[in-house]
């Protein structure tokens, strides 16, 4: 279904990043996941990668390097720019949604209370980010 896609998640809880990755797994096993603990994390981590990450996940609230700082930086550099970035918060703010819009993310999920709905959402966003 998604064959060889290259996922990123940027979360400093380890708890969410597991249940992410479950809910990867359980989509398509295919699918290849890098983790980042924060933004500062993130960015070293994506400076080392040969082939880029075909979507982030990001969540805003981290130590180091939030993701509002995080998004900045990357959209600002040539060889990140094009790269979508979803935001994945616990945040359902409008201003957080607008913000990180202004910012270049392309798209917000709001993390879902059950395994069920985070894997079909996240079939959704990586059906529609990742195919961009």
């Amino acid at each position: 279904m998604f064959k060889n896609k290259v996922l990123f998640i940027v979360d400093d809880d380890e708890d969410d990043i597991s249940l992410f990755v479950e809910a990867v797994n359980e989509i398509d096993k295919s699918m290849g996941c890098f983790i980042g603990k924060n933004g500062e994390d993130a960015l070293n981590r994506l400076d080392q990668l040969e082939m880029l990450p075909d979507v982030i996940f990001l969540d805003l609230n981290m130590p180091k390097m939030n993701g509002r700082e995080f998004l900045a930086r990357l959209k600002a550099s040539e060889r990140f720019k094009d790269i979508p970035v979803v935001i994945y918060s616990t945040s359902s703010a409008e201003q957080d949604k607008i913000e990180t819009k202004e910012l270049g993310a392309a798209d917000y999920l709001v993390k879902p209370d059950s395994f069920t709905d985070l894997c079909v959402q996240l079939a959704k966003l990586i059906r529609t980010q990742g195919n961009k």
